[in-house]
């Protein structure tokens, strides 16, 4: 509890210049200082760093675990190869699907909860979700949520913006429906259609790749397939072992610092 409490009294420190955040974090801290009087244990989670909130990038650890993420809103032709190298490897791993995807390929839905890997949202349209309001926000989240839910039974509490884009509202509104946002801090540009090579060198040669790293790949992309099984060898000759980010993310007393990486209080 205490370090909680000093954590508070930097957040106030560091935005005394700034009016508004001074004012929200002084009533964090007042807040936290009633549950103390009460003798509550009490769970800090903070997504805002300054008057930014933010979505998860990668997460502070110790060791050498990462995670590999699909997203999932075009095709399926590579979907049985990909299935097959993760096998191999025995590598778990999460596909963020958008609505029309799962509509599409509710079978490949049904493979990724059999054989154990993280199912993820990512809108049901693929729209701009900044450019929507927070209840077309929540529409598009909890209308994948449900899809999903009712098809396999999951209960899905992760989700990938479409194309990266975000605000305060959109961060806010997935913590509002129970969901983690995440992004990524690796970026495989498969969906450039390098070849398998030059995918693989982005991600192991990535200055950001380490501990805790959010790689990002595409179910569909021309020659992501082609690179993976390479690019799975590559990483555990350099110590990583992969797994899903539901593994890999804080759920509770956490907070970010100015890169979206999760760091534990």
């Amino acid at each position: 509890m205490k370090n909680n409490i000093n954590h508070f009294i930097k957040k106030i420190k560091e935005s005394w210049m700034n009016t508004g955040v001074w004012i929200q974090s002084l009533a964090l801290f007042m807040c936290l200082l009633f549950a103390v009087y009460l003798g509550e244990d009490v769970m800090v989670v903070s997504s805002t760093y300054g008057d930014r909130e933010l979505p998860i990038y990668s997460v502070k650890r110790d060791d050498k675990k990462l995670a590999i993420s699909f997203d999932a809103a075009w095709g399926a032709e590579d979907f049985n190869r990909i299935m097959e190298i993760l096998d191999k490897h025995q590598i778990k791993t999460t596909f963020f699907m958008t609505g029309e995807w799962v509509e599409k390929y509710p079978e490949c839905v049904k493979i990724l909860v059999e054989k154990g890997h993280d199912l993820g949202n990512h809108s049901a349209s693929h729209p701009d979700m900044t450019k929507l309001t927070k209840e077309k926000q929540r529409e598009q989240i909890l209308e994948v949520h449900n899809q999903v839910k009712e098809l396999t039974g999951y209960e899905m509490e992760l989700f990938r913006p479409p194309y990266g884009a975000y605000n305060n509202d959109v961060i806010r509104t997935c913590y509002e429906v129970g969901y983690f946002p995440i992004q990524w801090d690796v970026d495989s540009l498969d969906w450039k259609d390098y070849e398998p090579e030059r995918i693989i060198s982005n991600v192991c040669d990535h200055d950001s790749l380490g501990g805790g790293s959010i790689i990002l790949c595409h179910n569909g992309a021309k020659y992501t397939a082609e690179a993976l099984d390479a690019m799975l060898v590559k990483l555990k000759e350099q110590g990583y072992e992969i797994v899903p980010i539901s593994e890999l993310i804080l759920r509770e007393k956490f907070h970010m610092d100015v890169t979206g990486m999760q760091i534990a209080d």
